[in-house]
């Protein structure tokens, strides 16, 4: 037991290693890279809780390390990305070069001012998980989109331009206003009460997860057919679902991380 008390911390310290890498690769412009390693860290988290749960090794570490771990691989990653996708919707007329090589004079600013306003990703996501550590309320479901699907929702933008660059993709991707209404609708869906349903398994048996197991196949067969360019419909089904879900039910449903 003393080894197994360190399987989760050690899985959530792996979630929190991609999401770093992911950083260093935002930064570069590797966009592609930061979402590999970002749907890592995802991964990572889906079976942390998971194997504290199974193992019976729950603890308060753990889950501030998580979302230590959260913040950086769905937080600052893809403020990050933001940031990016900004820079390339900017007007060339008002965007200076950003070249994070540079800045070998003291106080030297090149970077696009408007493309910062992508970093209230970053903050909205750093309000929700200090909420989520202290809001006694989530033991079965979510309220407000989780960190990890917000994450999923952008870094799937610079994918689609890249694999799917289909001219009216392109050209909304890459409006600025289309962003600046893409940032402070993340920021609300991540900090609003609106309550969702769990992706995370307690158990494996189908009856208990009967909703979790249909929405999963659900998402495959729009990720077959729609390749990158399902992740904004998943994530709008997501919230349509449990807004389905929650009205139907007697009683109000509460979350769980």
């Amino acid at each position: 037991m003393s080894l197994a008390k360190h399987v989760p911390n050690t899985i959530t310290l792996l979630n929190l290693l991609s999401g770093t890498i992911a950083a260093i690769f935002a930064v570069q412009g590797n966009l592609t890279m930061a979402a590999i390693f970002v749907a890592a860290g995802i991964f990572l988290d889906f079976f942390d809780g998971l194997a504290a749960r199974l193992l019976d090794v729950k603890s308060e570490l753990g889950l501030q390390l998580d979302s230590f771990a959260d913040m950086v691989t769905s937080g600052v990653v893809p403020g990050i990305v933001m940031f990016q996708l900004f820079s390339m919707a900017l007007p060339e007329d008002d965007l200076q070069p950003t070249d994070w090589a540079t800045g070998q004079e003291l106080l030297e600013w090149d970077l696009p001012l408007f493309a910062l306003f992508g970093l209230l990703v970053t903050l909205g996501s750093g309000y929700r998980l200090a909420k989520f550590n202290l809001d006694e309320r989530q033991t079965d479901s979510f309220i407000g989109l989780p960190t990890p699907a917000n994450a999923l929702l952008i870094l799937s933008l610079p994918l689609i331009l890249i694999f799917q660059p289909q001219p009216f993709l392109v050209s909304l991707i890459l409006n600025e206003w289309f962003l600046v209404g893409l940032t402070l609708f993340s920021c609300f869906m991540l900090n609003s009460e609106i309550p969702l349903f769990a992706l995370k398994f307690k158990t494996w048996g189908f009856v208990e997860n009967k909703l979790r197991y249909l929405f999963l196949v659900y998402c495959l067969i729009l990720l077959i057919f729609l390749q990158f360019a399902a992740f904004p419909l998943i994530i709008v089904s997501y919230v349509v679902v449990s807004l389905i879900t929650n009205k139907s039910s007697a009683e109000p449903v509460e979350e769980s991380r």
